[in-house]
């Protein structure tokens, strides 16, 4: 029977893990396929370790691996840690607050497992499905950052920034990743594209986006690091 790894980066989410987590632990995926959930704690200050560590004791029934950082290396790191640790078959990465909603991970699996995609990204820009109304610029921004990167990987991505990746494990941990904050999105998507025979699928998925006062975390100099990373591991690092 396969795995799903569920790589979840953590970093002060006390209030909302355990909601993110029921969520995983409810959906049932199609294929039969089995749950492995990786939790990495970047040095959160708000109690996030010790909710987890609750979880964990509270629901033995979800194969839960957590790992703590002992400082502070960004989103990216944080993800490092758990695709290196990743056992499943397929991996998919899943943001620790509630933006994105985990029921519709049959919806990236069904394209791997007929047989006809090696990658699957959760595209917030295409498909029917509901999406909260934040941010005009940010959208403008994510919309304007894939078609830069995507002239370079010459995909037709429609979110290259979308946190829902799909991708069967051994090809990202055979990647040499690099970026430890949020340049990780252009890091690992110009990385795949170069993977020989790589196949690449887009799905539509929804989108409960948050306000900053809610605890969105992503400002406009991230914008800027995207941009030196698209340009930097499409020309110069490849």
């Amino acid at each position: 029977m396969a795995t799903l790894s569920i790589i979840i980066p953590a970093y002060n989410e006390a209030a909302t893990i355990h909601l993110i987590l029921d969520k995983v632990r409810a959906v049932q995926l199609i294929g039969d396929l089995r749950k492995e959930v990786i939790i990495t704690d970047d040095c959160s200050t708000d109690g996030t370790a010790e909710a987890i560590q609750r979880y964990v004791s509270a629901h033995p029934d979800l194969p839960i691996r957590f790992f703590r950082h002992e400082k502070n290396q960004g989103k990216g790191a944080a993800l490092h840690t758990g695709i290196r640790a990743a056992t499943g078959e397929y991996l998919i990465v899943q943001d620790a607050d509630l933006e994105y909603d985990p029921e519709e991970y049959n919806i990236l699996l069904r394209p791997i497992l007929d047989g006809h995609a090696d990658v699957v990204y959760g595209s917030r820009f295409m498909g029917g499905r509901p999406h909260r109304i934040l941010f005009y610029w940010h959208s403008i921004g994510n919309r304007w950052l894939t078609n830069l990167s995507n002239m370079f990987t010459d995909l037709n991505l429609t979110d290259m920034e979308t946190c829902y990746k799909l991708v069967k494990t051994k090809l990202i941990q055979q990647l040499d990743l690099k970026e430890r904050r949020f340049g990780f999105e252009p890091e690992v998507t110009a990385k795949l594209s170069r993977l020989p025979k790589i196949r690449f699928y887009e799905v539509g998925i929804s989108y409960y986006g948050r306000s900053y006062e809610e605890g969105k975390k992503i400002g406009w100099r991230d914008g800027f690091r995207a941009i030196w990373c698209i340009l930097k591991y499409n020309l110069w690092s490849r």
